[in-house]
């Protein structure tokens, strides 16, 4: 499984990107998808999540409201809309697969996204 993420760059505050992940492989399928981000100097966090079968999301306190992930299944992407961007939301974003319910176990390369205040 490969993941392939798209959509970073420089963003002013209140801003709304929005970031793709597109899954190729034979025959994808997944348990779930996952958005994580990483600022310079601290752990990497979970963003949000969506069930693949259901669709039914999830989401990090930080971003509750703000942001909006969704999937595509049949062209295996998921997407994450980000509004009301704040400068605390600088990161880079990546996306994951958790292909059985136990971890997420595929990354994609990470998107780099700024906002400036």
């Amino acid at each position: 499984v490969q993941l392939q993420a798209s959509g970073g760059g420089l963003v002013q505050a209140g801003g709304s990107p929005r970031l793709s992940c597109a899954a190729s492989g034979r025959a994808f399928s997944t348990y779930r998808m996952g958005w994580f981000r990483q600022a310079p100097g601290t752990e990497r966090e979970w963003v949000a999540s969506i069930m693949w079968s259901t669709g039914s999301p999830d989401y990090a306190n930080s971003v509750k409201g703000r942001f909006t992930i969704s999937r595509d299944n049949a062209k295996n992407t998921v997407h994450l809309q980000m509004n009301s961007l704040k400068p605390e939301d600088t990161a880079v974003y990546y996306c994951a697969a958790d292909l059985d319910g136990l971890r997420y176990k595929f990354w994609g390369q990470g998107t780099l996204v700024t906002v400036s205040s």
